[in-house]
């Protein structure tokens, strides 16, 4: 479908479409090969194991068998991710479910549409040189803590460990170091003094001896630990518009998502990492595969949000956060997720 009239308010979706330069309406799904529908989904690191049921639903084949044409594109940062969907420049990110409450408070309408996961599976890791004097978040004070990139989930997590411990988040620095070897690099070379990161990182740096878990949010337990409870995070979001227009497409999506935790829930880590691009394992499939199963069990088996977490959410969210904390009485989480598409999902088997 294509809009000519509002082609200056609609950011043109050549990314998206991929098959013309004209302006695509960003609400309404293009039509690839075959007359299919086609989304571009961008995820926050394609190869962090938080975000492997994207890349893991492609190469089962679950998006062609449900018929809809996906394009996943790869941003480092949650936050440019989030910038790419509402500037309508992508219909759907693979990333952390606290951006959809953070969006609202700023007056965005974002939607969960696919909880993968419960937890963050992430983990705050110091550097060894630093062990002895960071042991809490009380002792982030005039540390520099690396986090993805300012405004992302990571930076997130980070404030929010602090806020627990009485620590402002102008009180230590965050620093932008994205993930893999650029977060790594920077531990090396004292640019940081630990930070948020995820799998396969972690499992480089602990293999290594360069860094030790200080917070470990790949598990139930440690989330509930340090954060009062669960926090649902890994998901698949989009613009409440766009689910609105495009409810067929969305099933579809659906559908596929919901395939694919299943299959993970039916397969081990070595089977799971050998269905991953083998570039993901940067030439040590073992140590991808001990990542793959420190953190596998992050995700959930039906891609449906846990309400309690959403409230927990809020809650860490509002603890620290210039945007949320004025508005958190206002903010309406019904309207940051839904469980109608996976529901139906469950019900097709």
């Amino acid at each position: 479908m294509r809009i000519r009239r509002i082609a200056v308010a609609v950011t043109a979706l050549t990314v998206v479409a991929g098959l013309t330069t004209a302006c695509q309406d960003s609400r309404v799904a293009a039509t690839g090969e075959g007359g299919k529908p086609k989304v571009t989904i961008m995820v926050g690191g394609l190869e962090k194991v938080i975000y492997l049921p994207a890349m893991l639903t492609q190469q089962l084949g679950n998006f062609a068998a449900q018929g809809i044409d996906v394009e996943l594109q790869s941003e480092q940062s949650g936050a440019n991710a989030e910038t790419a969907l509402v500037a309508g420049q992508v219909q759907g990110v693979v990333g952390f479910y606290d951006h959809t409450i953070d969006l609202q408070a700023k007056d965005q309408c974002i939607k969960s549409v696919v909880q993968l996961a419960n937890i963050p599976g992430e983990a705050e890791v110091v550097g060894t040189a630093h062990a002895d004097q960071i042991k809490s978040s009380a002792d982030f004070k005039g540390k520099k803590l690396g986090v993805t990139s300012l405004g992302s989930s990571t930076d997130f997590l980070t404030k929010a460990l602090a806020a627990k411990a009485g620590v402002g988040a102008d009180q230590y620095t965050p620093v932008k170091v994205g993930a893999g070897q650029t977060f790594i690099a920077s531990l090396d070379n004292g640019g940081i003094d630990g930070g948020m990161t995820t799998d396969p990182t972690i499992a480089q740096l602990t293999n290594t001896g360069k860094a030790k878990v200080l917070y470990d949010l790949r598990t139930e337990a440690g989330t509930k630990a340090a954060l009062g409870g669960l926090y649902p995070a890994s998901s698949l979001y989009m613009s409440c518009d766009f689910v609105d227009r495009n409810k067929d497409a969305v099933q579809k999506l659906a559908n596929a998502f919901v395939a694919t935790l299943k299959w993970i829930g039916e397969h081990s880590p070595e089977e799971i990492a050998a269905k991953m691009p083998p570039s993901y394992s940067g030439g040590d499939k073992a140590l991808y595969i001990k990542s793959v199963k420190d953190s596998i069990g992050m995700f959930n088996k039906d891609g449906k949000m846990d309400a309690a977490g959403a409230k927990n959410v809020l809650e860490v969210l509002s603890s620290f956060s210039k945007n949320v904390q004025p508005k958190k009485d206002s903010i309406d989480l019904s309207k940051t997720y839904t469980t109608e598409f996976v529901d139906a999902a469950a019900k097709q088997g």
